[in-house]
């Protein structure tokens, strides 16, 4: 509460480790979420290789000079079969090393650990604790999505999805689930040829559409083009109302999950299914009879 950054990096170690809860660091900070009638969480997401890191690096420093204190939850992908983790995206970050904007950031590496999506549950509890802290604004940055990824519905109040030029053509556009949830959509690496194309076929597929188009914007990380207008437009973003419903949904999905995840048995739980010792629907009536108790 103080300011201090080892603290708050040792107590969101804590909730990624579930040794304390978020309840129980309300019940001593008090549950303060700032007032604001902007939003407060954005997702970014999208494909791999499109440019997520280093457009988060050029808004950091837009919104971080403009005197916003803004926090950044980065998703790594853990291995599957290690359960390891490669925490690289801070290294993409050049805005750190700015002396005159470190004040105004903070970045913090997240493995999604047994997630089945892009996002691990946990990260919307951080979120919450970070803005109870005073924090203006908090980015979540997921791993590279497919078409079907939406978990990050259940975790922000916005979706920025981020596009890459010649991504393929207008039926591989319309086949994006995560397009059709998005607040607003950026097609980085505009220096490149199909850029402009894609994101005109991006706005004649939201025109057809029902519903309020969101913006589609174009940049380039690298050059910095069309940074500043797209910080500009994503601060005072408003919800495009596409994401209500599958917002609930996944909530509702990542609660259940959340259930199986946090099961102390679970590994014991896993090495009895693989062996044959039991059924699917024997673990998940285990875990439900335990919750209930």
């Amino acid at each position: 509460m103080q300011g201090d950054r080892r603290s708050l990096a040792r107590t969101l170690t804590a909730l990624e480790n579930r040794s304390i809860t978020l309840a129980e660091i309300n019940a001593i900070i008090g549950e303060e979420k700032s007032e604001s009638e902007h939003w407060q969480s954005l997702a970014i997401t999208g494909a791999p290789g499109v440019g997520k890191s280093c457009l988060l690096d050029g808004l950091l420093r837009s919104w971080s000079t403009a005197g916003l204190r803004v926090a950044l939850l980065a998703v790594d992908p853990s291995s599957p079969r290690s359960g390891g983790a490669l925490l690289g995206d801070r290294v993409r970050m050049t805005v750190v090393d700015d002396p005159a904007l470190k004040n105004n950031i903070y970045l913090r590496s997240i493995a999604t650990r047994k997630a089945s999506g892009s996002v691990p549950l946990i990260v919307a509890d951080m979120t919450q604790f970070l803005l109870s802290l005073g924090w203006d604004r908090v980015l979540i940055e997921t791993v590279g999505a497919g078409q079907a990824e939406v978990r990050c519905a259940a975790i922000a109040d916005r979706i920025l999805v981020v596009e890459g030029p010649a991504r393929g053509d207008g039926v591989q556009a319309e086949k994006a689930g995560l397009l059709e949830l998005a607040d607003a959509v950026i097609v980085n690496k505009c220096d490149l040829p199909g850029a402009n194309r894609h994101a005109d076929e991006l706005r004649e597929s939201y025109e057809l559409g029902t519903g309020t188009s969101p913006p589609v914007m174009l940049t380039s990380a690298l050059h910095g083009t069309g940074i500043e207008e797209a910080s500009n437009v994503l601060l005072t973003l408003p919800s495009s109302g596409r994401s209500q419903r599958a917002r609930w949904r996944e909530r509702l999905l990542a609660h259940h999950e959340r259930k199986i995840l946090e099961a102390p048995e679970l590994d014991d739980l896993l090495e009895k299914l693989a062996s044959g010792y039991m059924s699917l629907d024997d673990v998940i009536r285990f875990i439900g009879d335990n919750k209930n108790e």
